[in-house]
């Protein structure tokens, strides 16, 4: 009995050994639960339309690459809350790799050209977060990806605003994990810097994200970080008081992808106000950004190869892509701060006053209640009868790529209505109850 209750309580206390550090938010910057600040180096993975979290026996395939490369992030654009992803998550997890996942889908995201935030959007964001709270190695929720991509599409702002809002109070009444809730916006330059303060400004941090990101394809080929832009990206955001990280980069012209813009985010002027990237994409498809490939081109018409791209099997890094990338995260370690020795000090930012084109959002207007949609002829941004800190009345709950155009100097792929991801749109629980159960068992005997 002894013998058996030893390699009991050794299973118990080595699943807690294995445990992922959870992701949270202090100031500007992401800690893990150990107190080290947490720099992102992560891949767009989109294997299939409806979800790349299911088949596990693909999860193992591609972690293992990733691990390799030495990736460890993923975003993930489209997934089924009523799947089961235990299996896959606790693969990434293993393998170090956190994930960010998009709420919203083709079918709920808010849109610029009719901007409406309503209960059936409210409640499929909510489940998304019900399935994926539960796991460690959940990093962040996007309320939204490129919802904005002109001047006066920014009256769809308070919406994004507001269903971060909501997400956060529905996270919160819940009891969940303070995962963290953002935003992944276009590269914009008219946009810039209004909207990135914009979802961060004001007195109530109920009402902000807890981090920004951005998709960018300004470095191209042979640049450097005064040319390509990212200087000027850079001093957009010294002062910004939440994390902010690319969500999407890699130009992929000229060819090869040398992906030199690495050294610049993981170097001294970059690290200290930016956290990290993810690079657009793992697989390769028709718009020619992918690390890897499961086969040759082939049919369109045959089983797991929708537009002729094979998307399960062996993933092949895609030579010198993959390598090129892989030489510089080996080598790039970014100088952080421990969360103790961290004291955050930058304030919110003022919110940007109403410019007729450029930013039709007037300062911090009341944001939308759930139910309202945008009424083209009231003076601000949203109805009038929205009140200033209102929240979604909603307290329980039973990815996704919009179309949009990015304007930085670099080029990006074109949007993708099958649900592939596109740049211009595109087990710790577990372990506690495994120990209490060991706990019992002792009392017991």
């Amino acid at each position: 009995m002894r013998s058996s209750l030893s390699v009991a309580c050794g299973i118990a206390f080595a699943a807690l050994a294995s445990a992922i550090p959870t992701i949270s938010v202090k100031g500007s910057k992401f800690f893990t639960s150990d107190g080290n600040q947490y720099f992102v180096r992560g891949i767009a993975y989109q294997l299939v339309p409806e979800d790349p979290l299911i088949d596990n026996n693909q999860c193992q395939l591609d972690a293992s690459l990733m691990k390799t490369l030495g990736a460890n992030a993923i975003r993930v654009y489209h997934v089924d809350p009523d799947a089961d992803h235990q299996d896959c998550m606790k693969t990434f997890a293993d393998a170090g790799i956190y994930l960010f996942v998009d709420l919203d889908t083709f079918n709920t995201q808010i849109e610029q050209t009719s901007p409406h935030w309503n209960e059936s959007q409210y409640d499929a964001f909510a489940k998304v977060m019900d399935e994926f709270q539960q796991f460690d190695n959940t990093a962040g929720f996007f309320v939204g990806n490129e919802v904005l991509t002109t001047g006066n599409g920014s009256v769809a702002a308070p919406y994004v605003k507001a269903a971060a809002r909501d997400m956060k109070a529905y996270r919160n009444s819940k009891n969940y994990r303070n995962i963290p809730v953002g935003y992944s916006a276009a590269d914009i330059s008219s946009l810039r810097p209004n909207l990135q303060n914009y979802l961060a400004c004001g007195t109530n941090a109920s009402e902000a994200l807890d981090f920004f990101s951005l998709n960018a394809y300004e470095w191209c080929g042979e640049s450097s970080y005064q040319v390509s832009g990212y200087e000027q990206l850079t001093q957009n955001i010294t002062e910004y008081n939440i994390p902010i990280f690319f969500s999407e980069v890699g130009c992929n012209t000229p060819k090869p992808r040398t992906f030199d813009d690495q050294a610049a985010i993981f170097g001294s002027e970059m690290s200290q106000y930016w956290s990290g990237v993810m690079i657009y994409e793992w697989i390769e498809e028709s718009n020619n950004y992918g690390l890897i490939q499961y086969g040759p081109k082939t049919d369109p018409t045959a089983t797991n190869a929708p537009d002729g791209y094979t998307r399960t099997g062996t993933p092949t890094p895609i030579s010198p892509d993959f390598q090129n990338l892989s030489n510089h995260w080996k080598t790039l370690t970014p100088s952080g701060v421990s969360e103790s020795a961290y004291s955050p000090s930058n304030s919110a930012p003022e919110c940007p006053a109403y410019t007729s084109m450029a930013w039709e959002v007037s300062g911090n207007v009341a944001l939308p209640t759930i139910g309202q949609t945008f009424d083209a002829q009231a003076t601000s941004s949203v109805p009038a009868s929205a009140t200033s800190g209102a929240t979604g009345t909603r307290a329980s709950s039973s990815g996704s790529r919009s179309t949009g155009s990015s304007t930085g100097t670099g080029a990006a792929a074109s949007a993708s209505q099958t649900g592939m991801a596109s740049p211009s749109r595109q087990i710790a629980g577990m372990s506690v109850g495994l120990v209490t159960v060991m706990l019992g068992f002792i009392w017991w005997l």
